[in-house]
């Protein structure tokens, strides 16, 4: 739907939400410090799509004034008109990311947020992020594994992340929230109840093995959880670390890696993320291939980021023990809903790397 005074091009649908209607949208780049005397004179949809849990849009600015350095697209991110308010919608949390989190990392590892809202009361959000189309890509589209060279690359800009916020005093305390072990036994019954109706829909698809290997995890995730509750070398992890939420710099541009789609965020053992990129991604081959090297590019940045007291048998430990904690996540994204190309994919996956690292010992 087009509006009249020359403002922006509205389309429908979805409704696009006020903050980029011009004067609203000059104020967001103003209080952002991405522009000064100028103002926005038109916005323009330039492409969207939708992805699992969400809708993404491109949109074109012009001005009028001066504007020099101001952004001349962004992309808008809001909520999937069929996931508001599910629990598979977590705007709010991701808000939380780029609004509070994200001005306090160094620069060159996720986009930047010229402007985040959360509405409790519609569920509704949005953000408006620096838009890196023309200066970044993804590595492959998804599923194809990246490179070896794209994925040392991806993983030292994790590092860097893990790095920024490993053992920071505010973890706990004005970022992010640390689930105590009630919580921890909360969930964990939350879990046992999906996966008794998991494995009842999935029948004889679930060996006895692997039913027993759940029910083990499950008897014991009150010793396997006091790593967590220890509190020590722990930071802000992504959550959803598949290679497919990192943006590389195009042949021939100068920067950095980048990290998106911060949804899942939260304070948790750094190995989190690199099990959920490996041992859930990708089958057998590939990870044997490049999990050692990527392991030891990970280690050799957190040290170079000023880690200390975190040792390379420690790490190893660590990642063994997220790829064991991992199996949950296949449920956990049944019970959700997500689709079966999804789920039945990770938990194939996760399981061979279980295998292959010997995981079951740690029970």
């Amino acid at each position: 739907m087009a509006r009249d005074r020359g403002i922006v091009n509205f389309m429908t649908p979805p409704q696009l939400p006020d903050v980029v209607e011009p004067s609203r949208l000059t104020a967001a780049l103003r209080r952002a410090g991405a522009l000064d005397a100028g103002a926005v004179r038109e916005v323009k949809v330039l492409h969207q799509r939708d992805t699992v849990v969400s809708r993404i849009i491109r949109l074109g600015l012009r001005y009028v004034g001066e504007s020099t350095g101001a952004p001349q697209s962004l992309i808008l991110k809001m909520a999937h008109a069929a996931f508001v308010g599910t629990l598979a919608d977590r705007g709010e949390h991701e808000v939380a990311f780029y609004t509070q989190l994200g001005p306090n990392m160094p620069p060159g590892i996720v986009p930047r947020c010229f402007d985040g809202r959360f509405d409790a009361e519609s569920g509704s959000w949005h953000l408006l992020l620096e838009d890196l189309t023309d200066s970044h890509e993804l590595a492959t589209v998804p599923t194809l594994p990246p490179s070896r060279e794209q994925s040392m690359a991806i993983v030292t800009t994790l590092a860097r992340m893990h790095a920024a916020w490993w053992n920071h005093p505010d973890l706990g305390e004005t970022v992010g929230t640390w689930s105590s072990i009630e919580d921890s036994a909360a969930r964990m019954e939350t879990f046992a109840g999906h996966y008794d109706r998991f494995a009842d829909e999935i029948g004889d698809r679930l060996s006895e093995e692997r039913r027993i290997l759940y029910r083990r995890l499950i008897e014991q995730s009150a010793r396997l959880s006091q790593r967590y509750h220890s509190h020590r070398h722990v930071s802000i992890v992504h959550g959803d670390a598949h290679t497919w939420n990192f943006l590389l710099p195009r042949a021939g541009v100068a920067g950095t890696v980048r990290m998106f789609d911060f949804d899942l965020w939260g304070i948790n053992v750094p190995t989190h993320d690199l099990a959920y990129m490996m041992a859930i991604q990708w089958y057998p081959e590939r990870r044997q291939a490049l999990e050692r090297a990527l392991l030891n590019r990970y280690y050799e940045t957190l040290l170079a980021q000023g880690v200390a007291g975190y040792t390379r048998g420690a790490l190893d430990q660590d990642y063994r023990w997220s790829v064991l904690w991992h199996i949950t996540k296949p449920v956990w994204q049944w019970a959700i809903d997500l689709p079966p190309g999804i789920w039945w994919n990770n938990l194939e996956r996760v399981m061979m790397a279980v295998e292959d690292l010997g995981c079951e010992e740690l029970l």
